[in-house]
C-alpha cells in the first residue's frame, strides 16, 4: 500500500506563530512515516511561504527559517494541481493536508477556503465553521440561539465604539457588572484579553483588543474554573475526557498557557463524573450545532457556588504542544497521540476535498 502524501502547514501570520511552530514539531515528530510521506510548508510571520526539509528540531523559535533547505512554495487553488507548486516549478500533488496555524490567518476559515477552491482534503473543520468558531460573538450568538448557558456577554466593533466610546463603556457595566474581561473577537491562545475592574481599565482593556482585532467581546466575570473536553469526528464525533485547568495567573492568559511553568492540567478534572458527563454532552451539542469536523476543543467554566457549567469558546486547531490539552484528553481514553494524528487524517480523507 502506497504511502499518502500529506502536507504539514505550520507558522502563519498570526500572535499564535510561535505556538504553532511547537505544534508542528509535536505532530511530525508522533505521526506514523511508514503510512505517510510528509511535506513540510512554512508561513513566516509576513506570509510568505516556504518548503522545508530539515530536522524538525528547528521548528520552534523559527529556526527553521535559517535552513538552507528552504525553497519558495506555496499551495494554489487550482484543483487541477491539487497540491502545491514551487518556485522552480514543480509540481507537488497532496492527498491531505494538516494546518497547524493557530489564530487568524488559520483557524478562521481563510486557508480553508484555498483548501477547499484547491478540492484537497483537510484535517478539521470547513470554512464556514471555522470562522463562526474564531469570532467569539458569533459564537455566542448561535450558541444563544440553541440555549447552551454561557457568560452574559457583550460585543461591539472599534467603528461603533469610537462614535460614542461612553456609551458603550457604561452599557458594559450595567449589564455585565464588574469586573469585566475584555477579548478581541477573533484572536486564540488568550492573546489580547484583560480583565478590567474599573472605568479606566476597561477602556485600556478594549485599546488592546482593538489591536488584535476590529470586534472586542466583554464578558461578565465568572467566579469558577476552566475544564476543556476535547471532540473528534465527522457526522458521529465523540469527547474525550475532560480535564481542568490549574492556571499559575488569576486567569489563563497567553503567559499562563505557554510561559509559566506553575500552569498545570488535571485529568480528569475534579468535578463528579455526572458533571463531566454534563460537560462532554455540551460540547458535542456545540460542536454538532456549528457544524464543526475533524476535531475542536471546547472549554467551559464552571461555577465554584453552583457547580453550573457555562460553555467559554471552541479551538478549532486546538494546540498540540507537549503542554497541550487535546492530544492528553485522548490519551486519558486510550487513544495514543500517533493513533489520534493518524484518526484526523483518516477523517479527512473519508469527508474528501470537495465539500
Amino acid at each position: 500500500m502506497s504511502k499518502k502524501k500529506v502536507a504539514i502547514l505550520f507558522g502563519g501570520a498570526s500572535s499564535e506563530h510561535d505556538v504553532s511552530t511547537v505544534s508542528a514539531k509535536g505532530i511530525i515528530s508522533n505521526i506514523n512515516k511508514e503510512k505517510y510521506d510528509l511535506v513540510l510548508l512554512g508561513i513566516t510571520k509576513q506570509g510568505e511561504w516556504f518548503l522545508f526539509d530539515d530536522d524538525v528540531a528547528l521548528l520552534p523559535e523559527d529556526k527553521w527559517l535559517a535552513s538552507k533547505s528552504l525553497k519558495k512554495a506555496f499551495i494554489v487553488p487550482d484543483s487541477a494541481i491539487h497540491g502545491i507548486v514551487t518556485e522552480d516549478g514543480e509540481q507537488i500533488y497532496l492527498d491531505a493536508v494538516f494546518p497547524v496555524l493557530h489564530g487568524k490567518n488559520g483557524e478562521d476559515g481563510t486557508i480553508q477556503g484555498l483548501f477547499q477552491l484547491a478540492q484537497i482534503p483537510f484535517v478539521g473543520c470547513d470554512s464556514t465553521s471555522s470562522g463562526v468558531c474564531m469570532d467569539k460573538a458569533i459564537t455566542n450568538a448561535v450558541l444563544d440561539a440553541v440555549g447552551i448557558k454561557q457568560a452574559k456577554w457583550l460585543a461591539f466593533s472599534s467603528y461603533e465604539y469610537r462614535k460614542d466610546p461612553q456609551h458603550y463603556i457604561d452599557l458594559a457595566f450595567e449589564r455585565l457588572g464588574a469586573p469585566v474581561f475584555v477579548k478581541p473577537a477573533n484572536a486564540g491562545s488568550s492573546v489580547g484579553i484583560t480583565k478590567a475592574c474599573n472605568e479606566d481599565e476597561l477602556k485600556k482593556g478594549i485599546e488592546i483588543a482593538f489591536k488584535e482585532d476590529k470586534k472586542v467581546v466583554l464578558e461578565e466575570f465568572i467566579d469558577g474554573f476552566e475544564v476543556e473536553c476535547a471532540v473528534l469526528g465527522n457526522e458521529e464525533p465523540v469527547a474525550g475526557e475532560v480535564g481542568e485547568v490549574l492556571a499559575a495567573a488569576e486567569f489563563y492568559d497567553f503567559d499562563a498557557k505557554y510561559n509559566n511553568p506553575e500552569s498545570k492540567t488535571l485529568i480528569p478534572a475534579s468535578i463528579s463524573k455526572e458533571k463531566r458527563d454534563e460537560v462532554r454532552e455540551t460540547a458535542l451539542t456545540a460542536y454538532k450545532t456549528i457544524s464543526c469536523e475533524g476535531l475542536s476543543r471546547v472549554d467551559f467554566f464552571v461555577k465554584r457556588d453552583t457547580g453550573e457549567v457555562l460553555l467559554n469558546e471552541i479551538n478549532t486547531i486546538p494546540g498540540q504542544t507537549p503542554i497541550s490539552m487535546y492530544p492528553k484528553l485522548f490519551e486519558a481514553v486510550g487513544v495514543p497521540y500517533g493513533e489520534l494524528i493518524d484518526r484526523l487524517i483518516e477523517l479527512a480523507l473519508e469527508r474528501g476535498g470537495k465539500l
